[in-house]
């Protein structure tokens, strides 16, 4: 099973950006397909953006096409999340997951594998 730990959160103005990392350890990293979530307060979490295990496949959700970027570097044994065009509406408690299939894609009880979470916070 693969630890996953997040980092990279902050405080930004709207419309600032922020990158997001993930580190994997325990596992072999490059077996797993990686996926970003969110969860803001009073809400239930939501898929954000996955990649396929080389990373040629991306997939996002609609409310951050275009302003969010999702990557992975196997040899580190890490994933990103490049955030640009920040709204305040994307301020949550932003996850990174792993799980071992690519279908279905946006599922959460898909993903096996969690980390602890990090705060993103995008003032008006």
């Amino acid at each position: 099973q693969v630890q996953l730990v997040e980092s990279g959160g902050g405080l930004v103005q709207a419309g600032g950006s922020l990158r997001l990392s993930c580190a994997a350890s325990g596992g072999t990293f490059i077996n797993y397909i990686m996926g970003w979530f969110r969860q803001a307060p009073g809400k239930e979490r939501e898929f954000v953006a996955a990649l396929t295990r080389s990373g040629s496949r991306t997939y996002y959700a609609d409310s951050v096409k275009g302003r969010f970027t999702i990557s992975r570097d196997n040899a580190k044994n890490m994933m990103y999340l490049q955030m640009n065009s920040l709204r305040p509406e994307d301020t949550a408690i932003y996850y990174c997951a792993a799980k071992p299939h690519w279908f279905p894609i946006t599922r959460t009880d898909d993903y096996v594998n969690w980390g602890q979470g990090t705060q993103v916070t995008v003032s008006s």
